[in-house]
């Protein structure tokens, strides 16, 4: 047996057993509209006028809610002027002190300003239905960290081609959301675009500090507590939740292209082995068909990617042809993660952070890997 073949084979059966996990997935979040408790929810903000609009219109009609507050983090575009329009509690971040990424930054501040119990923390993007946050309240009863995973927005077959693509690779490395048990704290992934958790709890073991120079600081957070004992859920929210995240197929390919491959929070052996899944299983049949000269192993293969994009089809508020046509951008999807694991960026936004040290694990309290 040639080489490539034993290794295609074992990639097959890692990424089958990891999908088979489906069938045993937690069921999606239910709206509740009591919540037994107080709400917060921060919204972090950098030149976000121009999408915070709708997320503040909806977070207030939520009757679990409290108070909202948008952490505006050193915007140039009015957005502090926006959220103050809509209602929203403004707090303007302070200079961001060094070996602080500036997401973290907003998020340890807008929890200090926080008075609810618990506190949910939303991205600007992001389009809240009313029962979310009871739903996450009432969670919190079994998990100490919460994160939702939504319905994404997408303009055009290609945008969400290209994204059903990207979306493919997470489900193949981690396997389906909601998991009925934890994974182990190295495996354990999270959404940062929506989170929650208990206010005393989070600022006791100072959390977004644990994570404060990470640029996928969800993933690390997530990481990091759970390495703590926490027990973290990653919950279907896609009829609660709903993000638009990408103004653009250019903006898709080169922001969450650049934080897909999780490369501040994964050691080089785990990265390695996880690019050489979405190669052998998701890239190299799709380049084989195109030559003509697909193996049985590869048409097995994009019959199962292809089940994939049709259970991908409820993670989108319209589902199209984007969603059955992504597995031919595999390839390309595996080039950005690979190119991205290799040439690392650590700039949004016009800030650029300095690079990490430390194999993917989270500064200590009092500490920066940054410096």
């Amino acid at each position: 047996m040639r080489p490539l073949t034993a290794a295609q084979i074992v990639a097959a059966a890692v990424v089958a057993a990891r999908l088979a996990r489906g069938r045993r997935r937690l069921p999606r979040l239910r709206p509740r509209l009591d919540a037994g408790t107080t709400i917060s929810v921060v919204i972090p903000a950098r030149d976000e006028a121009a999408r915070i609009g709708p997320c503040l219109r909806a977070v207030p009609a939520a009757p679990a809610v409290t108070e909202v507050i948008v952490v505006d983090d050193g915007s140039r575009d009015g957005t502090a002027r926006v959220a103050a329009s809509l209602g929203a509690k403004v707090v303007t971040a302070g200079p961001l002190p060094p070996g602080w990424v500036g997401k973290q930054w907003a998020l340890h501040q807008g929890m200090a300003a926080a008075a609810g119990e618990v506190v949910v923390t939303l991205d600007a993007d992001a389009r809240p239905a009313p029962g979310l946050f009871g739903a996450l309240a009432a969670a919190l009863e079994r998990y100490d960290l919460v994160s939702a995973g939504p319905r994404f927005v997408c303009d055009g077959v290609l945008e969400q081609a290209l994204h059903a693509s990207m979306l493919a690779t997470l489900v193949y490395r981690f396997g389906p959301i909601g998991p009925p048990s934890p994974p182990p704290p190295r495996r354990v992934v999270a959404n940062g675009q929506c989170m929650a958790f208990r206010r005393a709890r989070m600022a006791e073991v100072e959390g977004f500090a644990l994570v404060r120079d990470r640029m996928t600081d969800d993933v690390a957070l997530a990481r990091c507590l759970a390495g703590q004992g926490w027990t973290v859920g990653f919950l279907d929210a896609g009829g609660l939740l709903e993000v638009d995240m990408h103004d653009s197929v250019r903006e898709l390919w080169r922001e969450w292209g650049r934080s897909l491959p999780l490369r501040d929070v994964t050691g080089p052996g785990r990265q390695a082995a996880d690019l050489a899944v979405l190669w052998l299983t998701g890239a190299l049949p799709v380049l084989r068909l195109a030559a003509g000269r697909p193996a049985a192993l590869d048409v097995a293969l994009l019959g199962m990617r292809l089940l994939l994009a049709r259970a991908l089809r409820g993670s989108y508020r319209e589902p199209g042809a984007g969603v059955l046509l992504s597995p031919l951008l595999d390839p390309a999807s595996a080039f950005r993660l690979t190119q991205a694991t290799l040439r690392p960026v650590r700039a949004w936004r016009g800030r650029t952070y300095p690079r990490v040290s430390g194999g993917g694990r989270p500064a200590r309290p009092g500490r920066s890997a940054a410096r």
